[in-house]
C-alpha cells in the first residue's frame, strides 16, 4: 500500500474506530495539544506532530496487552508514512516498543505521554478543576507523592527530559501550556 500522510482528520476517524472511551479519547487530545504546543516552540511541523499525538494509543483500549503492536499493524494497513509509525511506536520505548525515540518529536511524544497523565490528575484535585490556573510547583507538589496518580510512570518522564535536555519544570510548563490550548475539550477549563 503506497504511503498517504495522514490528516488530523483522518487520524481522529482511525482514533475513533478502535477507542470509544472517553478519558482515552481526553488523554489524546491533551497528548496532540502539547505536542502542537511543543512543536511551534521547536519551529517543527505543527500537524505531524500533533497528528503522532492525537493517534499514539490507537490500540491501547481495544488491544492493550498488544500496546503499540496492534498499533503499527493498523497504521501500515491504512498506508500510513513509516516516519509517523516510528514516531507512534517510540512512546512506548521499554514498555510496549523496542523502539527508542532519536528524534526530537520521538523524545517529545516520549518525555510528554505519561506528564500529561500527571498534569490532568493534578487539575483534577485543584477547586477549579483547570489547567488555567495551574502552576509547575501544583504538579512539582504533586510528583514526590508517588501514591499520587501512581500509574504514572516517573522515571519515563525523567528519562524523557533527558533526551531532550530540558529541566524537569520547563517540561512540566510546556505540558500545562499546551493542555491551556485544549483545554475545553479535555474538560480542564
Amino acid at each position: 500500500m503506497s504511503e498517504n500522510i495522514p490528516t488530523r482528520e483522518s487520524a481522529l476517524d482511525l482514533f475513533k474506530k478502535y477507542n470509544k472511551s472517553e478519558s482515552l479519547m481526553k488523554h489524546a487530545l491533551a497528548v496532540e495539544g502539547v505536542m502542537r504546543y511543543m512543536a511551534r516552540k521547536a519551529g517543527e511541523d505543527e500537524d505531524k506532530w500533533g497528528i503522532v499525538g492525537l493517534i499514539h494509543d490507537l490500540d491501547y483500549e481495544m488491544y492493550p496487552e498488544q500496546h503499540c503492536t496492534m498499533t503499527k499493524k493498523i497504521l501500515e494497513e491504512n498506508g500510513w508514512p513509516e516516519e509517523y509509525i516510528r514516531a507512534v511506536l517510540s512512546h512506548g520505548w521499554g514498555v510496549a516498543s523496542d523502539v527508542e525515540p532519536i528524534t526530537r518529536l520521538e523524545k517529545t511524544i516520549f518525555a510528554i505521554d505519561e506528564l500529561t497523565g500527571l498534569v490532568t490528575t493534578s487539575a483534577l484535585v485543584r477547586p477549579s478543576r483547570s489547567v488555567m490556573d495551574m502552576e509547575v510547583k501544583s504538579v512539582k507538589n504533586k510528583w514526590k507523592d508517588k501514591r499520587f496518580a501512581a500509574g504514572v510512570d516517573r522515571s519515563v518522564i525523567e528519562k524523557g527530559t533527558e533526551m531532550l535536555g530540558v529541566s524537569l519544570d520547563e517540561l512540566i510548563a510546556d505540558c500545562i501550556m499546551g493542555m491551556r490550548e485544549v483545554a475545553e475539550q479535555i474538560g480542564l477549563k
